[in-house]
């Protein structure tokens, strides 16, 4: 049991340690401002960018929520910043600016590197512009996109198809292709976020029931990795509850049928699925994009479909 000496100390010791917190407070605060880029920091970056960025680029944010940096950063080099984005591939991009603020609290570069570098290489050395860095790396993970759906959406056909392979045709209206029925059912590319991730991809809610929402698209080039990239958005991926159903998006060969890319989503899982495979050289195909949930509700679907060059010796 304390002592009543050690009692009577105890007010003064928490009394201290109270003060020594609002010191360090203090001393972070006053540090702050010298951590923190100005507008001719940003500025200074946004005409290095001008400059030298090529078609193509990228800037990655890090830390990924340095939010403030895409108010300066050209319009036309894209900037990708979100939870886990230090490990993104990238792959539509060959050149990847790293844009850093190092010295910011939990800023851990050794981690950041952990994930970007592999398959990276810098193309130069870091410049500093006050407390922002700025480095150019040759993205290794880079796969040239030949063609890819969502940038295609005009040019689909879409209907609701049922197992007994009858259609209802979605016409397009100039914008988005609109099926009958819930205002919800259509197929149009729009942004979306995946867990965190911001995804311009092509809406395609499930219908509901047996039948199947199908985008098909002509003149996709063989001898390309076919890759489907897609989930469910926002937050209607996380729950489990037993009255929602497992969604499923595939890639089916229009002229014979075959199932090239299946993918099941069941209540609870989250983030970007994926699935690829190569197509054997010769025509282009007609492929069917498609999805499907039995119990559609909170199953809002998110995808996208593209040709790239094969990756040699990486799995998709």
């Amino acid at each position: 049991m304390p002592s009543p000496k050690a009692l009577r100390a105890l007010p003064l010791v928490e009394l201290g340690a109270l003060l020594l917190v609002a010191l360090l407070c203090l001393v972070f605060q006053l540090r702050l401002p010298g951590r923190l880029p100005t507008d001719a920091d940003e500025r200074a970056v946004a005409d290095v960018l001008a400059r030298d960025a090529r078609p193509g680029d990228a800037v990655l944010l890090f830390p990924w929520w340095t939010e403030r940096a895409r108010l300066f950063v050209p319009p036309s080099v894209p900037v990708y910043g979100w939870l886990d984005s230090d490990g993104a591939d990238l792959s539509a991009h060959p050149r990847v600016w790293v844009l850093g603020q190092p010295e910011l609290p939990r800023s851990d570069v050794g981690a950041f590197e952990a994930a970007f570098l592999p398959g990276r290489k810098a193309l130069g050395p870091e410049s500093r512009l006050g407390p922002l860095s700025l480095r150019l790396y040759e993205n290794g993970r880079y796969r040239p996109r030949h063609w890819v759906a969502s940038e295609s959406a005009n040019t689909a056909r879409v209907y609701l198809e049922q197992p007994d392979g009858s259609r209802t045709d979605c016409p397009f209206d100039g914008r988005v292709h609109r099926c009958p029925g819930p205002p919800h059912l259509y197929v149009a590319p729009e942004w979306h976020e995946i867990f965190y991730e911001p995804r311009h991809c092509l809406w395609m809610h499930a219908p509901g029931g047996p039948q199947r929402l199908v985008a098909e698209f002509a003149n996709v080039p063989a001898g390309m990795g076919l890759r489907m990239e897609g989930g469910i958005i926002f937050e209607f991926a996380h729950p489990k509850d037993p009255r929602l159903s497992t969604s499923y998006v595939g890639v089916d060969d229009a002229a014979t049928g075959q199932r090239l890319m299946y993918v099941p989503i069941p209540p609870g899982r989250e983030g970007v699925q994926k699935a690829e495979v190569v197509l054997p050289p010769g025509p282009p195909r007609t492929v069917k994009v498609w999805t499907q949930a039995d119990n559609a509700e909170s199953r809002q679907l998110c995808l996208d479909v593209m040709a790239l060059e094969p990756a040699v010796g990486v799995k998709p």
